[in-house]
């Protein structure tokens, strides 16, 4: 563990006040403004659901239940494995707004995890044999006790992911943090949704492309992206369209050779996610008319190979507010890890034992990561 005065060290020297100030300033991409600051009926999570469910999928299998698909396989409830990955939300303030976001997160979110509870998701670490801390948002560099948190991970012996939107690189109190956290080995893994410029920036806002680009460069100085495994860089990209995520399998040299040849880009490796129908993207393709096409997409590309591996079964994701669910797409529907009988749940009475034995919740939107060769923030789940 890190005493005192160092951890006090490794708190960035800014305060929430500041972060916040500097993104409502900043000239980040925008592509949209979120659901709850436009107050639509989607900004809520049982609206979302609700949309999901009321969709005639009555010639799909099993009519789009996902529960009823699972049982034909064998499966009469989903089951956790053993925990591998503490996934930590920090909170929902982010630079960005894109159109793609299952956060909803922008510049106007303002929840964020406190130290209390950072200390809390610590603590519950300790009673786990997690090997992995997976730090998102938001973005969670905007988090001031972001670098405390990595600190901590690293003293204890833990891979680190750091989801980095990249842009968020470039702002003034955070341009030395690809050095920090090459310094400590933690791995980034970058949304960037295509290595050209159209498709990035349609999907992120105008200049999404050029920032992440720069950004880019600055972590190849530091190391990232050069086969170093303590210095890993791994891009993730989303499709542009209401369609699968291809195989990285069969892509990566595509971007490897288009970002080289063109920028001098080096990376480690690419990962690819489905986008998940809920909250903005679910928002685009309603509005678009894509919403039942994409829904029966991926009901009808179900893979049951992809069921063992999903991340629900290994991943414990926490809230900014210290609630626990099954994984990060649960939370941002607000479906909770259902509490054991007669108490209350969550990151402040973490009962490690009990996680074992809980049943995983599931609705429509989980054929997200089960369609095609899966998706997880892993990546694809299986091998085509």
């Amino acid at each position: 563990m890190l005493d005192d005065q160092s951890l006090r060290d490794s708190l960035p020297p800014v305060s929430l006040p500041d972060l916040t100030d500097l993104v409502r300033r900043d000239v980040s991409p925008q592509s949209t403004t979120s659901l709850q600051n436009r107050r639509v009926p989607l900004a809520s999570p049982s609206n979302q659901l609700a949309l999901l469910n009321s969709l005639d999928l009555s010639n799909a299998p099993q009519q789009g239940n996902f529960a009823d698909r699972l049982a034909v396989q064998g499966y009469s409830s989903l089951k956790p494995a053993q925990l591998e990955i503490f996934q930590i939300n920090l909170g929902k303030l982010c630079n960005m707004t894109c159109r793609h976001c299952h956060v909803d997160a922008g510049p106007d979110r303002r929840e964020m995890m406190d130290r209390e509870t950072i200390d809390a998701c610590l603590a519950a670490l300790d009673q786990t044999s997690a090997h992995t801390v997976d730090v998102t948002g938001g973005a969670p560099e905007l988090n001031p006790h972001f670098r405390y948190l990595v600190d901590q991970c690293v003293a204890r012996g833990k891979q680190v992911i750091d989801r980095c939107n990249l842009t968020v690189l470039l702002l003034p109190p955070l341009q030395d943090l690809p050095q920090w956290l090459a310094e400590r080995g933690v791995e980034v893994v970058c949304s960037l949704p295509h290595y050209r410029k159209l498709n990035t920036d349609s999907q992120r806002g105008e200049g999404a492309f050029e920032q992440s680009i720069e950004a880019l460069r600055r972590l190849n100085a530091v190391g990232y992206g050069q086969g170093d495994p303590q210095r890993r860089l791994t891009l993730m990209s989303n499709p542009v369209g209401a369609f699968l995520a291809t195989n990285p399998t069969k892509t990566e040299q595509e971007w490897k050779n288009g970002l080289w040849k063109n920028y001098e880009i080096q990376f480690d490796r690419l990962i690819s996610l489905n986008n998940m129908p809920i909250s903005r993207f679910l928002e685009w393709l309603e509005q678009s008319g894509n919403l039942h096409r994409y829904l029966e997409v991926l009901v009808n590309a179900f893979n049951p190979a992809t069921v063992s591996g999903l991340m629900c079964r290994n991943t414990l994701s926490i809230s900014w507010d210290g609630r626990l669910f099954d994984c990060d797409f649960n939370q941002m529907l607000d479906l909770e890890i259902q509490p054991p009988p007669d108490r209350s749940f969550n990151i402040h009475n973490f009962d490690p034992q009990w996680l074992t034995q809980r049943q995983i919740r599931v609705d429509r939107h989980c054929f997200g990561c089960t369609a095609g060769a899966g998706s997880s923030c892993g990546g694809a789940i299986t091998v085509e």
